[in-house]
């Protein structure tokens, strides 16, 4: 079993999916964390990056072959991007939705924020969510241009959970659910 989850910016994408593969003995690849390291290696962060992409295709060619390449040699994988379902169409395709408002508190709340390498000026939560906005913006440009996708459309996931003022556990518990109702799995 692959499955693929993207997601708005804070929606619990990363966790969830951690949470998924320590469980379930599942390999977990993070697309995003390639991504800013990525950024970082160029001394941008992933908000510069992500601009940069809006001009080349070069910010995200290497991480979407990998994830293609992963779809079709590997199984038994948890793999967060935004374009992994689309890569990997044979995936379970879940996507994360989320107030902006929750995403920005969350985000702005995590101590690895920095770490991240998300943006620059994030010293307030409003910041953090003008910043998540970009990014979306500039997501939907990029894969629009690029694979004529809008990696946001829910009708294109298999599961879509709304994970506003919903924890981890719940999130990991409704996903878990839905797996089996589709005889994915049998137990946890």
């Amino acid at each position: 079993m692959i499955i693929t989850i993207n997601g708005k910016p804070g929606s619990g994408k990363s966790s969830l999916a951690t949470m998924l593969a320590d469980r379930l003995g599942l390999a977990y690849y993070d697309i995003g964390a390639l991504r800013r390291e990525a950024a970082r290696a160029k001394g941008m962060t992933l908000e510069e990056y992500n601009r940069w992409g809006e001009t080349t295709d070069e910010t995200d060619r290497d991480v979407d072959a990998f994830q293609e390449k992963l779809g079709k040699e590997k199984d038994n994988l948890v793999i967060t991007g935004r374009t992994s379902f689309y890569f990997i169409p044979h995936s379970v395709k879940i996507f994360l939705d989320v107030s902006m408002h929750d995403a920005a508190k969350r985000i702005f709340n995590d101590k690895k924020l920095n770490d991240r390498n998300e943006t620059s000026n994030v010293s307030s939560l409003d910041e953090v969510e003008r910043s998540l906005n970009e990014r979306m913006r500039s997501d939907n440009l990029r894969y629009k241009k690029y694979y004529n996708i809008d990696v946001y459309d829910t009708s294109l996931y298999d599961f879509v959970l709304d994970t506003s003022g919903v924890s981890l556990e719940g999130v990991y518990e409704k996903v878990v659910s839905y797996l089996k109702t589709k005889g994915l799995l049998t137990s946890d």
